[in-house]
């Protein structure tokens, strides 16, 4: 874990990426925003109601001398960054609807995103995944040629990295959209310099068993092929025949997957959920996640009930993920 880690810190170092956190009222938000700013790997910008900050600062016995704050009720940017979003709703909304919209953490903080005054954000403490993939999908939106964004988690346990998806947006997908969400997961771990070998789940491996739901993992396995040749990528699999070398020559021994498969793509978002958890808490694997991907800047969800260093690692996670945007737009 920390190996991996440590390497994702030393790509961001002297980069201060600046990722937004709009949540700053919350003492885990603003406490790893702290630490954040000590270093050279992540730039903080916390939204919310200064005084309100300050107090929490002061009961906590808090730093916050040099974070930069932003309310996003008074800004100074508010009038050009509601002149923005108008233009981006494209007559959805009036200048009035947007000055009230973008007093809302979220819609603001993905708006500083989408003008580059930021490079990603990072919510959801305090939010539910809805509140904070909304305004993204409104604003930011998909990549070209992507349709939909999908969550994965990086799944750590000593030297042993895996990535599955998805856990976290789509509860059923057909075949052309599991081929996609298998694509983009192989491009993620790429930007993570995680080489992807890529197995699509199911309860069959090779076809031993016929039904729809195998075939529409079938299907979206060659699918995923024709779009990125160059990656490894194989189904449908049961997990063992993915990741046991010994299962995979009984099972599959055609494949171009000999049981060292490293990125899982689940039929289902209820078969991912259950999947990653499994792993994290019977396996002893650390989930860091979700990671949304397909978005044209990062965005990323917490969960409700996350620690400081969780919220601290899903930021050095987008700041990543802004670097690699960054390299693909040059």
């Amino acid at each position: 874990m920390s190996q991996f880690l440590d390497e994702l810190k030393a790509n961001l170092d002297g980069k201060n990426v600046r990722v937004v956190f709009p949540e700053g009222i919350d003492l885990r938000i603003l406490t790893a925003a702290i630490e954040l700013n000590k270093t050279s790997y992540v730039h903080p910008i916390v939204l919310g109601d200064e005084n309100e900050i300050i107090k929490l600062a002061e009961k906590e016995s808090l730093d916050i001398e040099n974070l930069e704050i932003i309310n996003p009720v008074d800004c100074n940017d508010k009038e050009e960054l509601v002149d923005a979003f108008v233009e981006r709703r494209n007559g959805k909304v009036t200048k009035e609807q947007a000055v009230e919209i973008l007093n809302d953490v979220n819609y603001f903080g993905t708006m500083l995103v989408y003008t580059n005054k930021a490079d990603g954000l990072v919510s959801g403490a305090m939010h539910s995944t809805p509140n904070t993939v909304r305004p993204a999908l409104q604003i930011i939106k998909t990549k070209p040629g992507v349709s939909r964004t999908s969550g994965i988690f990086f799944i750590l346990r000593e030297d042993e990295l895996y990535v599955m998806g998805d856990c976290a947006i789509n509860p059923v997908l057909n075949a052309e959209e599991l081929a996609e969400v298998a694509v983009e997961t192989a491009k993620t771990a790429q930007s993570f310099n995680v080489d992807p070998v890529v197995a699509l789940l199911s309860f069959s491996t090779h076809g031993s068993a016929k039904t729809e739901e195998t075939e529409r993992v079938r299907t979206a396995a060659q699918y995923a092929k024709d779009k990125l040749p160059e990656v490894p990528i194989d189904g449908e699999f049961q997990f063992d025949a993915a990741f046991v070398p010994s299962v995979a020559e009984k099972k599959a021994p055609d494949s171009e997957i000999k049981g060292n498969a490293n990125v899982f793509i689940f039929p289902t978002l209820e078969a991912g959920n259950i999947g990653y958890k499994i792993a994290q808490r019977l396996g002893g694997f650390e989930a860091y996640g979700p990671i949304l991907q397909g978005l044209n800047q990062p965005v990323n969800d917490l969960s409700r009930g996350c620690t400081t260093d969780e919220v601290f690692n899903l930021a050095l996670f987008t700041a990543t993920q802004a670097l690699a945007i960054n390299n693909e737009n040059e």
